[in-house]
């Protein structure tokens, strides 16, 4: 457990990096993220387009230390929001080509639980965090006084 805290801000970079990739991914390729998603929902495509600026939007402000604790709540929102294609990827054993084994049970039964695991990791940074440590995208001395938590 040391390990992870003392990692914490590799860990926060690397949230961030994929939340940026799979929100770009749902421009470059929305297919796959249109086909998991549950019939029940209008507009489809667009809620695809939605999910991936906000997925983009939530890795940048996890970056932006006076952002970022709020940032983290938006993104447990989001994962708890796209969670029903997950459910419909799974019930209705939806397989996307380009993911290897998707179409599995089992990658099937350890995607869902994946889910609780993100927001765990998402929740671990609506805590305050030391500033002068937090990895950024800024400069730290471009932050003004004010804006610090």
């Amino acid at each position: 457990m040391e390990l992870i805290k003392k990692n914490k801000e590799l860990l926060r970079i690397i949230l961030s990096v994929a939340l940026i990739t799979v929100g770009i991914l749902h421009f470059a390729i929305p297919q796959p993220f249109v086909k998991i998603m549950p019939p029940q929902l209008p507009y489809p495509l667009g809620l695809v387009y939605l999910s991936g600026f906000y997925e983009i939007l939530g890795g940048i402000g996890l970056l932006v230390p006076p952002l970022s604790q709020p940032t983290a709540w938006g993104i447990i929102a989001l994962f708890i929001a796209v969670y029903p294609a997950n459910i419909n990827m799974a019930i209705n054993h939806i397989e996307i080509e380009s993911i290897p084994y998707s179409g599995s049970p089992l990658f099937q039964a350890i995607r869902l639980p994946l889910q609780g695991v993100l927001i765990a990791w998402a929740y671990w940074y609506t805590k305050p965090d030391d500033k002068q440590e937090q990895a950024s995208i800024i400069p730290k001395s471009m932050i003004p006084k004010e804006l610090e938590l």
